[in-house]
């Protein structure tokens, strides 16, 4: 009887497993699995010829469309549970078999559940000899599975320990089928333990078991490892007495499941599949978390049938069509095709642009990352005013980042539109501070005549600049003194001058400052830099005469200044002058009592809040009341720093928040800032978007010649897809997908080609123009001189072409199961038998690639063996090299792809011979993620998938098999420069669904590990 494989694993669904395998002894297995499952073809179907080209084959009956797309269909997953077990022989006891999944990222086991090839095609298949593995790796999901041999009758708990996630499975039976989760670590990837920690969680012990020394029962063990943390995971067990600790199932009580050793990679017909490996694999997910993900349109496109392209001839006049971008003949340097490489704009929105994964990458827009982090997307706000006017508190808020020449703040960056944009430079002073005695001293500025203050605010209201003045005058730069004061007869408008400073004691020195009516209140010391979101009002933080005595029950750490808020200078007049809630420096900076201020950064713990308006005044009488305190020898002194601290802190006041703050936006579509050219700097921008008036008018046209060559025989029900090529000098190329609405109710597809010429634009005088047996080309024109629609000549697509698949494979069992059963998958989605797989085996060791080919269910194959090591290029050459006929595709694939239904008839649209060829982006996965929940990002570097024609490819001479002999990298771009030189368009999009799976080249190619050379080494 077939062996039923895993509906959740496409492998098992899709490939031919063996009817029945053999053990050791010669016994049959027959009736492994139960017949809930797929229903395949025996392994021993062979055919006469490898490159025969075979009939479609009908779908079986039951078999269902969901099992092919998993997560695709919505449908719930069909569990294909092992109930027959293998025979079980003496000689397997002492090890248990151990698979184990290599390159998949997260901790928690659902994530290996979501793994691809799990559980059937492991990376690699070993045994271990007790249930405790730390292989010291990352980034690997195992999967240890047998039979526990009780020593004795009774209850037995169990105990799972790991980093990260695990989970324990027993059956009360030697069938897997019947296994039940026991024990338990974590569930989401965060929980672990250490080693030998068995009772952390409650979870990790299981409840008591009832066992009998005269059975076997069937285990299972999970664990997943991410990249941190030491990797173990083991199972311990004891019996259900008090006070008895767990102790690692050791090589007595364990067996195998089968054995393993002599089977190859694609053998899967012996692996069981219990609860374990089937429970919440996929689970259904509502709301897709990309916008790729959605349905489209365009997804199902190609199953409507097609508008005769007989019946489109007629429709627009022929133009001739020779874009001004193509560079026939005209020398390229090496790699330098990748510049010369154009986008296309795509309407409506495909949502290939990877919204959800901007959250760490943001370069689709045009601030640098720089930017983006200190100052966000502000720029694009306009903050309302309020109607009476800006308070003090809103007026420092608008200050967090420039101020101008004169100490002032301006107005909002954000608030004006006349001052353009922010400017991104960044902050240079041009003149520095001098330096006397090691420290960093403030230039001397003169100070204002009363004249000059009183006929400022009469003086005219200038347009400021963005950028900094600093030249102006002589400023400090972070560390020296603050600057000397400015005459307090210059109003102020109203804003509080924006400085932190920090006590810094040092040594006395006699004053230089001039008594401080002579200078005036203090000037900001950094005008222009920014030191916080929100500035703070000035605070002039002193330190006390002495440090607090320590206690005996406190530590015996230096102590800490303690900060207090300074007393307030005598009342004057300048002093009555300034902002209020401003406490003014004493006219001594180096005086005996407190430390000289020195203006630097602070962090928040250093700086509680500011000081509330008018508080020192209030608090005069207490700060002397402090500092009699703090004399020597008084026993009222405060008991320690943090008390000080917390009386500080009370004269303090929080941030204010405008939760009534609200702003005004316009619509912003940074499509149109983008352009045309391959933009290799960013790979999470999707397609360019073709603006909606320019789609509509150009399918209006169309429509109306249409309907005036068939009189209204077709009518337009939607436009699924428009994809334009923009030539700036002689007009656009469109390809126009409409569905149509034919008189008498059946609805097709139109999908053509079509030029939009610029009036008076010259027409391309090519050879191959000169001599096309096709009518001269017209000179379409309007009488208004707006562009008119044409055909272009020799730009049709074929839909009944056929395109290769050329893969070259070494050594890669589980991804060319996985590659066929993708390929079979679309055949039976898509009924489309016009297509064939050529795989070129560089006798690969890990299966038998051919019998494979003959087992999968495809229109038709080719098999190609070469000897030798693994070469991309010569095997891509000897793959297109079997195709025999010119007129068909060769699509250059690799093995790790995922396709989308639509793919076949992508290629065919954007391949035309002697004209275009097609380099679709694929999306590369990050680790860990699939098809499903897509993280990742669009490899717009990468040109290795490429169709065209065979002709064309045989013209411009196939692969650089010469220069890239033994290695691969290179030879896609190697490859497109000769392509356009040839005088072909590459067509460049990114393809919804499109996928390229996670893997690491370790392993890959038949490359050896230094383990297994050291022990080949004599």
């Amino acid at each position: 009887m077939g062996n039923m494989l895993s509906a959740q694993s496409l492998p098992g669904a899709l490939l031919e497993a063996e009817s029945r395998m053999r053990t050791p002894d010669g016994e049959k297995l027959s009736g492994v699995t139960d017949g809930r499952g797929v229903h395949t073809a025996l392994a021993t179907q062979r055919a006469e010829d490898s490159s025969e080209s075979h009939e479609e084959e009908p779908v079986a009956e039951g078999r269902d469309l969901g099992v092919l797309f998993p997560g695709g269909a919505g449908r719930p997953l069909v569990l294909n549970l092992t109930r027959q077990v293998p025979a079980w022989r003496e000689e397997y006891k002492g090890q248990a078999n151990l698979h184990v999944f290599e390159d998949w990222c997260g901790g928690a086991v659902g994530q290996l559940r979501r793994n691809l090839h799990f559980p059937l095609f492991p990376h690699t298949r070993t045994t271990v000899k007790k249930l405790a593995v730390s292989p010291k790796w990352k980034n690997y999901g195992l999967r240890l599975f047998g039979f526990i041999h009780p020593a004795r009758d009774g209850d037995v708990q169990f105990s799972v320990a790991s980093d990260d996630n695990s989970e324990f499975w027993l059956s009360p039976n030697e069938s897997p089928a019947g296994a039940q989760l026991v024990a338990f670590v974590g569930k989401t990837g965060s929980e672990w333990t250490a080693p030998g920690e068995f009772t952390k969680f409650s979870s990790q012990v299981s409840k008591p078991r009832r066992l009998m020394a005269s059975r076997r029962y069937y285990f299972e063990l999970l664990h997943k490892q991410d990249d941190r943390g030491s990797d173990h995971v083991e199972v311990g067990w004891r019996a259900f007495l008090p006070g008895l600790k767990f102790e690692v199932i050791g090589s007595a009580h364990i067996s195998l499941y089968t054995d393993e050793s002599a089977l190859k990679m694609d053998h899967v017909a012996h692996v069981p599949q219990s609860p374990a490996s089937h429970v919440g694999g996929r689970p259904r997910q509502e709301e897709p978390r990309a916008d790729m993900l959605r349905p489209d349109p365009r997804d199902a496109f190609f199953l409507t049938p097609r508008v005769e392209p007989s019946d489109l001839e007629s429709v627009l006049e022929p133009c001739a069509y020779a874009p001004t971008y193509v560079v026939k003949d005209f020398p390229i340097a090496r790699y330098q095709g990748l510049q010369f490489v154009y986008l296309s704009f795509v309407y409506p929105n495909d949502h290939t642009r990877l919204t959800h994964m901007e959250a760490d990458n943001k370069c689709f827009y045009r601030e640098s990352p720089l930017y983006l982090e200190r100052f966000g997307f502000y720029k694009y706000m306009k903050m309302d005013r309020e109607e009476g006017g800006e308070d003090r508190q809103e007026a420092q808020r608008r200050a967090f980042l420039f101020l101008n020449p004169d100490g002032e703040c301006p107005h909002d960056f954000l608030d004006d539109e006349d001052d353009g944009e922010l400017l991104d430079a960044g902050l240079g002073p041009t003149d520095a501070p001098r330096r006397q005695g090691g420290r960093q001293l403030p230039a001397p500025a003169a100070p204002a005549a009363p004249s000059e203050a009183a006929a400022t605010p009469a003086a005219p209201q200038r347009r400021r600049s963005r950028a900094l003045s600093w030249a102006a005058r002589q400023l400090p730069l972070l560390l020296g003194r603050a600057p000397p004061p400015r005459p307090a007869a210059r109003p102020s408008s109203g804003l509080s001058r924006v400085y932190v400073t920090r006590v810094r004691p040092g040594p006395r020195a006699p004053p230089r400052a001039p008594p401080l009516g002579a200078r005036g209140p203090p000037r900001p010391p950094l005008p222009g830099v920014f030191l916080r979101p929100r500035p703070l009002p000035r605070v002039p933080l002193r330190a006390p005469p002495r440090p607090p005595r320590a206690r005996g029950h406190r530590t015996s750490s230096p102590p800490a200044a303690e900060l207090r808020a300074p007393a307030p200078a005598p009342a004057t007049a300048e002093g009555r002058a300034r902002a209020p809630g401003l406490a003014a420096p004493t006219a001594d900076s180096n005086s005996s009592s407190e430390a000289q201020p020195v203006t630097s950064f602070l962090s928040l713990s250093q700086v509680s809040r500011p000081q509330l308006p008018g508080e020192g005044e209030e608090d005069e009488e207490e700060e002397g009341d402090d500092d009699e305190e703090g004399a020597p020898g008084d026993e009222n002194a405060s008991e320690d720093s943090e008390e000080a601290a917390g009386l500080a802190r009370g004269r303090w006041r929080e941030d204010a928040i405008d939760w009534q703050r609200t702003f005004s936006v316009g619509h912003v579509d940074f499509e149109l800032l983008r352009s045309d050219w391959n933009d290799l700097r960013c790979n999470v921008s999707g397609n360019l978007q073709l603006p909606e008036a320019e789609a509509v008018d150009v399918v209006a046209q169309y429509m109306e010649r249409l309907n005036m060559r068939h009189s209204g025989r077709y009518a337009l029900l939607r436009i699924v897809n428009v994809e334009k090529r923009r030539d700036s000098a002689r007009g656009s190329r469109f390809l126009l997908e409409l569905e149509l609405q034919e008189r008498g109710g059946r609805r097709l597809r139109l999908s053509e080609y079509v030029f939009l010429r610029l009036p008076g634009a010259r027409a391309g005088d090519t050879e191959e123009d000169r001599e096309s047996p096709e009518p001269a080309a017209a000179s379409p024109a309007r009488p208004d001189g707006r562009p008119e629609l044409c055909r272009p000549l020799r730009l049709a697509w074929r839909q009944d072409v056929t395109v290769h698949f050329v893969v070259p494979v070494k050594n890669q069992a589980r991804w060319v199961v996985q590659f066929l059963a993708d390929m079979a998958a679309l055949h039976a989605r898509t009924g489309d038998s016009r297509f064939s797989v050529v795989l070129v085996d560089f006798e690969s060791e890990d299966m038998d690639v051919e019998q494979a080919l003959r087992a999968a269910r495809l229109p038709r194959y080719q098999y190609l063996r070469r000897a030798g090591n693994f070469e991309r290029s010569a095997g891509l050459q000897a793959g297109v090299d079997a195709v025999e006929d010119a007129s068909s595709i060769v699509f250059l694939c690799d093995l790790h792809i995922h396709f989308p239904p639509s793919i076949l008839d992508g290629i065919r649209k954007h391949c035309v011979e002697g004209k275009l060829a097609f380099a679709p982006v694929v999306m590369r996965l990050s680790c860990g993620s699939s098809p499903g929940d897509p993280h990742g990002y669009w490899e717009v570097n990468g040109f290795g998938l490429f169709g065209i024609y065979k002709s064309d490819f045989d013209r411009i001479g196939g692969m650089n098999t010469e220069e890239f002999r033994d290695q691969w990298g290179g030879e896609d771009w190697e490859l497109l420069d000769r392509v356009l030189q040839a005088g072909l368009e590459v067509e460049r999009l990114r393809v919804r669904n499109f996928y390229h799976h996670f893997h690491s080249r370790r392993g890959m190619w038949g490359a050896r590990s230094r383990k297994a050379a050291r022990k080949e080494a004599p």
